[in-house]
C-alpha cells in the first residue's frame, strides 16, 4: 500500500490544495485548517453546508499568511494575526473559544464574496481544541477541522461507491487528507494503528457523512438524486451516522511525501 494523495484545506470548507509533500504535526497535516470565515454577528463557522459557493473559494496557506481568490474579486494576502491581535469568540459544532481575527480589510473581502457580514479567523497551536469527547487521548487536540485533525480514505473504498452509485466519484467530495492506494475496498475499517514514513498514525473512529458529500466540489451544486449519500445510507450506515473514512491522530511530528509505504501496525 502506499499513499496516492495528499490534501490540505487552509481555510475550513474552501477549496483543497493538493500536496506532494507535507509536514505533519499533531495538530495535521501544517497549515490544515487553521483558518476560519465565521458569521460576525453570532460568531459561528461558516461552511458549504449552508454556504455552497465557499466551493468557488480559494485558499492558499503561506509560512506568513494566508492568500484568498475567488471569482470577481482580486487576490487578498491575509498576513497571519499578531500576537496582540484583537480576539473573537468563535463556535465550532460544540466548542466555543477565543481566537484572533484577521482584521477588518479580510472581512471586507470575504464578506463581499459570502453576501452578509463574515469575519476571518485564525488559529494559533496554542489555541487548539480538544478532539472530539469519547475518542482518543485526552490530550489530542485538533485545529478548525470537524472533530479530528486528519482523514483517511482507502481509493478502493471510492471505488467500491462509485461502482454502486454508478458513475465516476471525485475524492474530493469527502475531503480527506490521506488517501491510500492498493487496499481492499474499506480495509482501513479495521485498521487501528499505522505507519507512514516514519510517522505513526492512531485510527481513532470512522468519520460521519453528511450533505457536503452531494455538492460537486468543483461547482458547489447539489446532486439532485442525492448521491453519493443515499448509496451510502444503503450499506454504510451504523446507527444514525453514514460512515466513509478514518479519522486519526499523529503521534508527532514528521514529513510524508506522495508515493511513501502505508504500513498496517495494528
Amino acid at each position: 500500500m502506499q499513499l496516492s494523495a495528499l490534501y490540505r484545506y487552509p481555510l475550513k470548507s474552501a477549496i483543497a490544495e493538493p500536496l506532494q509533500t507535507s509536514a505533519i504535526e499533531p495538530l495535521g497535516l501544517a497549515g490544515d485548517r487553521r483558518w476560519m470565515l465565521v458569521d460576525e454577528a453570532t460568531g459561528r463557522f461558516l461552511s458549504q453546508r449552508a454556504e455552497a459557493h465557499m466551493s468557488q473559494l480559494g485558499a492558499a496557506h503561506l509560512d506568513d499568511g494566508l492568500r484568498l481568490s475567488a471569482p470577481g474579486l482580486s487576490a487578498l494576502f491575509v498576513p497571519t494575526p499578531t500576537p496582540d491581535a484583537a480576539l473573537r469568540g468563535v463556535t465550532v459544532w460544540r466548542d466555543t473559544l477565543r481566537v484572533p481575527d484577521a482584521g477588518d480589510e479580510a472581512a471586507a473581502w470575504v464578506s463581499s464574496f459570502i453576501g452578509k457580514p463574515t469575519r476571518l479567523v485564525q488559529l494559533p497551536a496554542e489555541r487548539a481544541r480538544f478532539t472530539q469527547s469519547g475518542y482518543g487521548l485526552d490530550t489530542d487536540r485538533v485545529g478548525f477541522a470537524d472533530g479530528f485533525p486528519l482523514l483517511l480514505i482507502g481509493q478502493a473504498s471510492l471505488d467500491d461507491l462509485s461502482r454502486r452509485v454508478g458513475r465516476p466519484l471525485e475524492m474530493l467530495r469527502f475531503r480527506p487528507n490521506l488517501v491510500v492506494s492498493g487496499s481492499e475496498a474499506f480495509a482501513e475499517d479495521g485498521w487501528k494503528r499505522i505507519r507512514i514514513g516514519d510517522t505513526e498514525l492512531r485510527v481513532i473512529t470512522p468519520c460521519a457523512r453528511c450533505i457536503l458529500t452531494t455538492l460537486d466540489p468543483r461547482t458547489g451544486v447539489r446532486s439532485e438524486d442525492r448521491e453519493p449519500l443515499a448509496t451510502l445510507k444503503t450499506y454504510r450506515q451504523v446507527g444514525g451516522d453514514v460512515q466513509f473514512g478514518q479519522n486519526l491522530v499523529s503521534e508527532g511530528e514528521g514529513w510524508l511525501q506522495v508515493g511513501m509505504p502505508v504500513e498496517v501496525i495494528d
